[in-house]
């Protein structure tokens, strides 16, 4: 009889049977290119994806950048237009500042500062996008197969020198070295660099902006949203 290791079998437990979407997704792969798929399914190691036709391909996931739901958000404007007008997050340098603690409390302040002074990337800018990424739960594994606090895509985590996605301080490194290559990408623009940490870098730059693909659209209202709420606390602490 085959043995289990513990991870594959927790792998396994927090996988749906098929991953699909009421549309088809998009599989971004590391060489750049795209595929559209009509449901995936990763394990351990690998990806099953189900083509609109029928068919079946099989990639090792260090092949696949990312999954993104191939949902279209209608837009009035063109996506260059648009993604001048629509700004979510605050206009301000996304530097390291001692005075920029997480926003969430959690056992991992320490490795957010400590990862965010050698990264040079605001330590609240980190902390809100493990908020959303995992809910600072370092042993999820997303139904894409995205790992650990930042939700690295075992190819991201290859690129950024992560070699365990579910040691909580490689993660929580390798998914802020990916946020600063981001932010010095799109010139300290936090909506593109956000939005790409969500839909791939190859999407900001394929729309102009930030993508128009509803998750994606969402994903940074919804980080945004934690640094609006912040600051309207303190406001209001300030004042009594």
């Amino acid at each position: 009889m085959k043995l289990i290791s513990k991870r594959a079998l927790l792998f396994a437990l927090t996988l749906p049977i098929v991953a699909s979407a009421a549309s088809a997704d998009i599989v971004l792969l590391t060489n750049g290119r795209s595929l559209k798929v009509a449901a995936y399914q990763p394990t351990e190691t690998s990806m099953e994806l189900i083509l609109p036709s029928g068919g079946k391909v099989y990639l090792p996931l260090e092949r696949i950048e990312r999954v993104v739901d191939d949902e279209i958000m209608p837009e009035p404007e063109p996506a260059a237009t648009v993604a001048v007008l629509e700004r979510v997050f605050p206009q301000k340098p996304w530097h390291f500042n001692e005075r920029s603690t997480p926003i969430f409390k959690s056992r991992y302040d320490t490795v957010i500062v400590e990862a965010s002074r050698k990264f040079n990337v605001d330590a609240a800018l980190v902390s809100a996008v493990i908020k959303a990424e995992s809910d600072y739960n370092p042993k999820i594994v997303s139904h894409k197969g995205a790992r650990g606090l930042m939700q690295l895509m075992p190819a991201t985590a290859k690129r950024f020198g992560v070699t365990d996605s579910f040691d909580p301080v490689a993660n929580i490194y390798g998914g802020t070295k990916y946020l600063r290559w981001l932010l010095d990408t799109f010139q300290g623009d936090a909506d593109f660099a956000v939005a790409a940490y969500n839909a791939g870098e190859g999407n900001v730059w394929k729309y102009k902006g930030v993508p128009p693909f509803r998750e994606t659209k969402n994903y940074i209202r919804r980080i945004a949203r934690y640094f609006e709420t912040t600051t309207s606390s303190v406001a209001v602490a300030a004042s009594h």
